[in-house]
């Protein structure tokens, strides 16, 4: 029955997105030209990446705000590391390093010591965006090396088209997208996010499970956070500003429960590209930026609003 609720989900996010496109393909000038449709896809490849994370951390029942502060915080190593040393390698190792050390945190107060995860990862934002104001100074670490395999990270696109960041998105997401649907620790997170008590009386390792997924979302995060520093060049204070919002709607969007439980990544990946189509969209429309906000915040009170209808009928339908 779960199965077949993810394939109807996906059916009508699928059907909404090729409406989207096919709007402002007719209302847009060059709207589908392949130049477009492939920025589009650089664009959504950051929260495509952390996406992955979040809705992996929301079906095993918990949540993970403090995503957009992670990607401004392993930047600083990543720059620092670059600039001192001039590899990329030890730059991108630093970086996952510190992604690791606070996906752990994060991971330890909300797994193991029960903590409300909204609340420790609200903490973790906090001051984490607090840390990074500090040490820059609020001012950017700019890329001295400007290192060509670090470039190719923002400018390089496969065959001229489809940008290098997005390529890496596609890679990871059929990746999680196959352990979550067809290897036995991906069953493990649904159950776990669908009943904790019975997953724990059935021998699946609850806190084992969820600290996996906040290291998942942690590191995924970080990737995210490697690709938007190759982006601009620079770690910045502002990086991933409200990023966390943008990558949690489109989640939402996409199907995932915040009950827990339900959703796919398929369906967050249709979430994102449906908002960063139509985000896109209104902008060749020339909507004002306000405008747009105002759009994405009705859809994304109409989704958990048809999230809650939903959950009410499966609960009455148990009963």
């Amino acid at each position: 029955m779960l199965a077949r609720l993810l394939r109807r989900q996906e059916t009508v996010l699928f059907l909404c997105l090729v409406l989207v496109i096919a709007f402002f393909s007719f209302a847009v000038e060059n709207f589908f030209s392949a130049r477009n449709l492939g920025n589009v896809l650089g664009q959504a490849s950051l929260a495509l990446v952390a996406g992955i994370g979040c809705a992996i951390v929301f079906i095993s029942g918990e949540v993970d705000i403090s995503i957009g502060a992670l990607l401004a915080t392993v930047a600083l190593p990543l720059i620092l590391i670059m600039n001192g040393t001039g590899s990329l390698a030890l730059g991108i190792g630093g970086a996952l390093l510190l992604g690791l050390l606070i996906g752990s945190l994060n991971a330890f107060l909300s797994a193991c010591a029960g903590i409300n995860s909204l609340i420790v990862t609200l903490g973790t934002m906090f001051m984490l965006r607090g840390g990074v104001y500090l040490y820059t100074g609020q001012r950017a670490i700019p890329d001295e090396r400007s290192l060509e395999s670090f470039i190719m990270l923002s400018d390089g696109r496969l065959f001229g088209l489809i940008p290098y960041s997005a390529v890496i998105a596609l890679v990871l997401l059929c990746a999680f997208a196959y352990v979550m649907r067809y290897r036995s620790f991906g069953r493990h997170i649904y159950a776990v996010g669908g009943n904790a008590e019975v997953a724990r009386l059935a021998g699946h390792d609850v806190r084992r499970v969820k600290f996996t997924c906040f290291i998942i979302s942690a590191l995924l995060a970080t990737v995210a956070g490697i690709i938007l520093a190759a982006r601009v060049g620079s770690a910045q204070h502002t990086a991933g500003l409200n990023f966390e919002f943008q990558v949690v709607a489109a989640t939402v969007l996409g199907g995932v429960s915040l009950a827990g439980g339900i959703g796919s990544l398929g369906g967050m990946a249709l979430g994102v590209l449906i908002l960063q189509f139509l985000s896109n969209g209104l902008r060749g429309l020339g909507l004002p930026t306000e405008w747009q906000l105002i759009v994405t915040g009705m859809i994304i009170i109409a989704a958990v609003a048809f999230d809650a209808a939903k959950s009410q009928r499966s609960t009455r339908s148990l009963a």
